[in-house]
């Protein structure tokens, strides 16, 4: 089993090396202003993946800026694409949404957009316009789909089903654009046997890139609290590692992956306690999946001399 990773694949897309810049451009959440909810997801705290030039009191000029001066100083010849991460970035109004991208485009050394949403909000119009765009820039529309599990999905209060994620992956897939996925594996009521069900249901999706990543208790969120007050298990790293090579042995071998793990700030970290980077993390799941290779061949050279 091997896997596509997704800097090498960026670098075959785009001939050049190139860096992620994350944004905060000011847009909110339909779940957190009234729509259809308030609150957000029960696990959401949007300070863990928000650096500090991430912020709402600068333009997308001046924090794709700020970003390109923070990596220039290690990387002089980097290219950049720039991430609208924060919240839900394309809640607002067409002519709202398109300012802001074609801002990000006009910086120099920009080269291409990713865009993080919500499945239930991508209208027609928007997709229309970024049918357009994925024609002159590199494009990736990334979907926050967390579990294919409704029951789930309503526990943590996401506020759309697994099959309004699917629509919309192959609403924007079926206009050419890249299609990103985003799965926190380890939610509450979702254990080992329907995480692998899970893999099934997604890899039968037209994505182009997937990121997985462990669930994290995060201080302050509702899921906190529920937590504390009746925990379920949390995968240990040995655990989480077998679990995320069978995962990935049930997807297309075409699937580009983003990352495997996330690591949240410690201050606002709960739990579980890893005590790993996500580089480290990612090095030890290299070395699962190559042993795994290895007795793959020494089962296989077995059967050949039986």
């Amino acid at each position: 089993m091997t896997y596509r990773d997704y800097g090498s694949w960026l670098r075959a897309e785009l001939g050049c090396k190139a860096q992620k810049i994350s944004l905060n451009a000011g847009f909110t959440c339909p779940n957190r202003d009234g729509s259809i909810g308030v609150g957000g997801c029960t696990f959401c705290n949007n300070q863990t993946f928000n650096p500090d030039y991430c912020n709402t009191g600068k333009s997308v000029t001046e924090q794709l800026e700020e970003g390109k001066r923070f990596f220039a100083r290690k990387y002089p010849d980097m290219k950049y694409l720039a991430y609208f991460q924060a919240y839900t970035s394309s809640y607002a109004s067409i002519e709202h949404c398109i300012r802001l991208y074609e801002e990000a485009l006009a910086v120099p050394d920009v080269v291409g957009l990713v865009i993080g949403t919500r499945p239930d909000c991508m209208p027609d119009d928007l997709l229309d316009y970024l049918s357009e765009l994925n024609r002159r820039t590199f494009l990736v529309v990334e979907y926050g789909v967390e579990s294919a599990n409704d029951a789930t999905l309503r526990r943590v209060h996401r506020g759309h089903t697994f099959a309004c994620s699917c629509e919309a992956i192959r609403r924007t897939a079926e206009r050419g654009i890249r299609v990103g996925a985003h799965i926190i594996l380890g939610l509450p009521g979702e254990d080992r046997d329907e995480l692998l069900r899970q893999a099934r249901e997604i890899a039968r999706l037209p994505l182009t890139t997937l990121k997985l990543h462990q669930l994290q208790i995060i201080r302050g969120t509702q899921m906190e609290r529920e937590w504390r007050e009746s925990p379920w298990p949390l995968f240990s790293v040995d655990e989480y590692i077998e679990l995320v090579l069978d995962y990935m042995a049930l997807l297309p071998a075409d699937l580009v992956f983003e990352r495997f793990t996330s690591s949240s700030p410690a201050h606002l970290l709960v739990a579980p306690q890893w005590g790993l980077k996500n580089y480290e993390l990612a090095h030890r799941l290299e070395q699962a999946l190559k042993k795994r290779k290895q007795q793959q061949k020494l089962d296989t050279s077995h059967e050949e001399n039986s």
